[in-house]
């Protein structure tokens, strides 16, 4: 998958939508510098993860801070 286009569609959603929970996202695939950095340069509350495992724990850990 080209995460650049998975990346900037999430922005795009993100910025239409009132998120109440914290956005955790893992990209994988061609591009995935680049879609982290569309992700991190967004202005909006996304964080980016680095596997499955490190999502789980950075939603835990966002869901907690939020309460």
């Amino acid at each position: 998958m080209k995460c650049d286009v998975i990346a900037q569609g999430i922005v795009n959603a993100a910025q239409n939508l009132s998120l109440s929970v914290p956005l955790v996202v893992r990209l994988a695939g061609t591009r995935v510098d680049i879609g982290r950095e569309i992700l991190e340069n967004s202005g909006l509350t996304i964080i980016t993860a680095d596997d499955l495992d490190d999502a789980a724990k950075k939603a835990v850990a966002a869901i907690s801070y939020s309460r």
